[in-house]
């Protein structure tokens, strides 16, 4: 079963679970996949966190103590999301230390409310990090525009950052920059560059699913042969400006200060339309110094019949430029698609927030001690 997954891993992408819940932690499911499926990080977003808690496994007692103590529903919260990551984080350090920070790692999200707040985000991240207090965790920061500024500050502060949502190339560049400046300013306050990691998460599979959903609505042959190849064209096209980038004269001054790279994270690898083959976010992704978050069915997917075939990227971007400028001659605006997944994608962990705050809430009424 894990033969693909080793392939996939040996090719230097790090396979990290795009999941997690109490029951995973407790029963020993997250220890099973380190072991067996090779999994070396995991990734955690306000949607999962909202699944995870309403289901109600695991959660009651810490539940009962949090109302005993009448905190608020955003401090309960904040305790019980910190208690999975920080024992999640635990479970994943010995893979840390094997690869010396670059994998065993846990992201854990700042509120999505203050996704256009810098001040507030740098305040939480820094909140989040102390919370956790774990080395192997990531502080995951949107790639709005008042997220890079924040990323940077962050950065410079010593913490690692997980940068999410983001969809296009111009704005991946902007991360890459927000990130190398960060760089600069933790190496003026004389920290160890080392020490500082950080994932930039860029999401495909809803990419696919808006412009197909255009392609559709225009329903042409020419058009229907655009279908499926906008994600990929986009994330490959990604990679090679992580490569520019990269390979600069500005990177080679922070390379020599032993700084990491920021690793392209490949997000959203879940294949939302049945027409596709399930693992095509994880057999046509294969680039070195990568990492795919997977949700657990595409994971299960990629280990049964994944087909690794070596570098699926590198050397593609001709090709790859060819497909996007192909979704612009149809009338698509590749501008327009990328900004509303941004917008949508703040919009959706705010709205699965918002659930989690309603149903924690709830459940903290009713196990709220009677008085006297």
């Amino acid at each position: 079963m894990t033969d693909a997954l080793k392939r996939l891993s040996d090719e230097g992408v790090a396979i990290w679970l795009d999941d997690l819940s109490r029951k995973r932690i407790t029963s020993g499911n997250l220890a099973e996949l380190i072991d067996q499926q090779h999994v070396v990080g995991v990734t955690t977003n306000p949607s999962i966190f909202q699944k995870a808690i309403s289901s109600g496994d695991g959660y009651e007692q810490q539940l009962a103590d949090l109302a005993a103590r009448k905190v608020t529903v955003d401090e309960a919260i904040r305790m019980i999301t910190t208690a999975d990551v920080r024992d999640a984080a635990d479970i994943l350090r010995p893979v840390f230390d094997a690869t010396e920070g670059q994998d065993g790692r846990v992201s854990i999200e700042v509120d999505p409310r203050l996704a256009h707040n810098t001040t507030a985000t740098v305040a939480e991240a820094k909140q989040l990090a102390w919370l956790v207090d774990r080395p192997n965790t990531l502080i995951k920061i949107p790639a709005t525009k008042a997220g890079l500024p924040a990323i940077t500050e962050v950065i410079g502060k010593g913490i690692s950052v997980n940068v999410t949502l983001i969809f296009s190339l111009e704005r991946y560049r902007e991360v890459m920059d927000a990130y190398l400046a960060g760089l600069e300013k933790a190496k003026e306050r004389g920290l160890d560059l080392a020490k500082i990691h950080s994932v930039a998460s860029f999401f495909v599979s809803r990419v696919d699913t808006e412009i197909d959903k255009r392609i559709d609505a225009l329903g042409t042959d020419e058009a229907r042969a655009a279908r499926g190849k906008a994600g990929l064209a986009n994330a490959r096209l990604a990679y090679q400006a992580y490569e520019e980038v990269f390979s600069s004269d500005r990177w080679a001054a922070l390379d020599k200060a032993h700084a990491n790279k920021q690793r392209p994270l490949w997000a959203s690898t879940g294949v939302k339309d049945k027409a596709y083959k399930d693992t095509l976010y994880v057999d046509d992704l294969v680039a070195p110094n990568t990492v795919n978050t997977m949700p657990e069915a595409t994971l299960e997917a990629a280990a049964d019949h994944g087909q690794i075939t070596g570098d699926t990227v590198t050397g593609t971007y001709e090709q790859a430029r060819a497909e996007l400028d192909a979704v612009e001659k149809l009338g698509i605006s590749y501008d327009e698609v990328v900004q509303l997944l941004e917008d949508e994608g703040v919009e959706k962990f705010e709205a699965s927030w918002n659930d989690l705050l309603k149903s924690t809430e709830a459940e903290l009424k009713r196990l709220a001690p009677s008085e006297g």
